[in-house]
């Protein structure tokens, strides 16, 4: 009772206190807005002095701000993206996790039915097996994001409401919840209500810690992808080849037996003609002169972590990788590709060597790293795109 009649005057005093913003500078019009966020959270059944401690300080910060608004630069190419997420190191490194956390994979596979290297994947692409969580404290960002921000402000509230009632409980310390501008946090990068109705006790101590217990991040995603339709009955999808000239049905919601694919004319890579039964679906994220994939339900499974068939592709890749299995066999049609983290860095040593000051490198691509590549390529002749590239690397000296 109390959270449901505190969030209706909650809801009501938020839109007085928005409205004060607008008329406000943002930096007070935060405090503000921070200081009514602090009794809602309280009536909603936080702890008070986690209300206060998690929330005093909050400040306007223009960072979460423009993440939250701005459109990116340059459209990202999936082979930008695949050479950034599934690169030699995060291979290598998974393959060392996979023996290293052997034990806890295996045992969270069989609770979950969830390929352990499916799980180990999504690991490394969110954090880098637990190696960068994100460099925002949540409840501050999510407080821009509810007092600040342009949109979405009441899902951002429910978010930063959930956040503090999990440290009211003891899940998780007030001082770990470091992770993305948007509020996800952990080694497995879950948004707050995604934590309150999926994360578990894997390690049996008491609380659901996605921050420093990796059993619990890793058996708290396997959940996750289980309640998302993840059966290991079935692959998450493999490489095929499309006959030349095909215009037929694709797209990853167009299902069909593999008899009908069979029918169109698609083959597996060798030539054969497929084995498996499953209800599959064509996606072509390349497009027509690129890889192709049939994709099972378990692939729609993985994009609803991040809806973002990119992405899904990059854990289904790098789960084959870690496991021993091929690389995507077809060339993407391109002849710039993308670098790897270790060529971003290097990039950024060679930009500033070259002149071209981005700052301290660190093999993340933001804002002065691409104004310093769109120099660069002014210099040397080339379309001036932004996009840490195989050309502006080469041109600028790498290797």
């Amino acid at each position: 009772m109390r959270r449901r009649s505190s969030s209706v005057f909650s809801s009501v005093m938020m839109l007085a206190v928005l409205g004060a913003a607008s008329l406000a500078t943002p930096a007070l019009a935060i405090e503000s807005c921070v200081a009514s966020l602090k009794q809602q959270a309280i009536s909603a059944g936080v702890r008070p002095e986690v209300a206060q401690k998690m929330l005093s300080g909050a400040k306007y910060d223009e960072k979460v701000i423009r993440f939250s608004t701005a459109q990116p630069e340059f459209k990202t190419e999936i082979w930008d993206y695949m050479a950034f997420l599934v690169d030699p190191q995060r291979i290598q490194d998974g393959k060392a996790n996979l023996k290293k956390h052997a034990r806890t994979l295996d045992a969270v596979e069989k609770r979950y039915g969830v390929d352990k290297h499916i799980v180990l994947a999504v690991w490394g692409v969110e954090s880098d097996y637990g190696n960068f969580r994100g460099d925002f404290y949540t409840p501050h960002a999510l407080a821009n994001l509810v007092c600040a921000g342009k949109r979405r402000q009441k899902y951002f509230r429910g978010e930063l409401m959930k956040t503090l009632q999990i440290a009211s409980r003891g899940d998780v310390r007030m001082e770990d919840f470091k992770g993305s501008w948007a509020g996800a946090f952990g080694q497995t990068q879950f948004m707050p209500t995604t934590f309150a109705s999926l994360a578990v006790d894997f390690d049996g101590d008491g609380r659901k810690d996605l921050v420093n217990s990796v059993p619990d991040a890793l058996a708290s995603t396997a959940n996750f992808l289980k309640n998302a339709g993840w059966r290991n009955s079935r692959l998450w999808g493999f490489e095929v080849k499309v006959p030349k000239g095909y215009s037929g049905p694709s797209g990853r919601k167009n299902y069909a037996s593999m008899s009908t694919w069979t029918k169109r004319g698609l083959r597996n890579l060798d030539g054969s003609t497929f084995k498996s039964k499953a209800d599959t679906a064509l996606i072509r994220p390349a497009g027509a002169n690129g890889p192709a994939f049939l994709v099972t339900r378990n692939f729609k499974a993985l994009r609803s972590y991040n809806a973002s068939t990119s992405y899904g592709l990059a854990i289904a890749v790098l789960s084959e990788l870690v496991s021993g299995g091929d690389p995507i066999m077809t060339p993407w049609p391109t002849d710039n590709p993308g670098l790897s983290r270790a060529q971003r860095l290097e990039l950024q040593k060679l930009l500033n060597k070259n002149g071209f000051n981005v700052g301290e490198p660190d093999g993340k691509v933001g804002p002065m790293t691409r104004k310093g590549i769109r120099a660069a390529e002014a210099k040397y002749g080339m379309p001036v795109t932004g996009r840490p590239s195989w050309n502006v690397y080469y041109a600028l000296g790498g290797r």
